[in-house]
Order: structure tokens, then C-alpha cells, then sequence
């Protein structure tokens, strides 16, 4: 099974989030960075990987390296977008990067964004 075939278990990854923000009262209309994960032990490919998300339309980090707690070295990159928290739109975002994961053998690790507080509040404001 490719990765694209789990696309409907993102597609709920990614409700649960924009439900979990706007719970906690980040807000509902703001634009956020939205930093996909993308991963491999291979730099080579996962190079390749980034520029297909680069014409794809995404901003790319550098590729970082990592040590896993079993010794091992793996590298990762976000592909960096804004969006608002549409969910059609992250769908069709994951739609995108689950293809160029599944063209290059790479693992797409969901995404992640930062709380966005209301009326002035800061994000440490409890």
C-alpha cells in the first residue's frame, strides 16, 4: 500500500487539528504557517523529494539530520505554505505531498503549526 491510499486517515489528522486549535482558542480566521513533515534516511532522495515540493508550489526548510534513539540518521524537511484552517485546502495540500512521498519513497509525518491567540492574548496567557 502507497501512502496516497491513507489519505483519508490524514484527511481526519487534519480535522482533528483545526478542531484542537480552534478548541483552544487559536484564531478561526488567521492565516498560519502551516510545515508539512517529510522524511527519509536517504538525503539523496529526500532531496529530490524537496524540489518537487518546491515547484509544487511550497517553501522548503533545509533538510536537517537527526539521530533516532536507536543510533540511526534520518533527514527531514518541511514544506512550508500559508493557509487558513481550510480543510479542503490542507486536503488537497496532503493530496500533493503524499504523491511526491509516494514518487520518492520518502515518509510524509502529517504537519504542524503554531497557536495563534485572540484579541491581543499572548500564547503563554493562561
Amino acid at each position: 500500500m502507497n501512502q496516497f491510499d491513507e489519505r483519508e486517515e490524514w484527511y481526519e489528522f487534519n480535522q482533528e487539528t483545526i478542531d484542537a486549535l480552534l478548541e483552544d482558542g487559536s484564531q478561526p480566521d488567521a492565516v498560519y504557517t502551516v510545515e508539512y513533515h517529510l522524511a527519509s534516511d536517504d538525503f539523496d532522495i529526500l532531496e529530490k523529494a524537496a524540489v518537487d515540493a518546491f515547484k509544487a508550489g511550497f517553501e522548503v526548510s533545509d533538510a536537517e539530520e537527526l539521530m533516532l534513539d536507536d543510533g540511526g540518521t534520518i533527514f527531514c524537511f518541511d514544506a512550508v505554505v500559508e493557509r487558513k484552517l481550510d480543510r479542503a485546502a490542507l486536503d488537497k495540500d496532503t493530496d500533493t505531498l503524499l504523491k511526491i512521498a509516494d514518487k520518492h519513497d520518502v515518509h510524509y509525518d502529517g504537519w504542524g503549526t503554531y497557536f495563534m491567540p485572540q484579541n491581543g492574548e499572548s500564547a503563554l496567557d493562561d
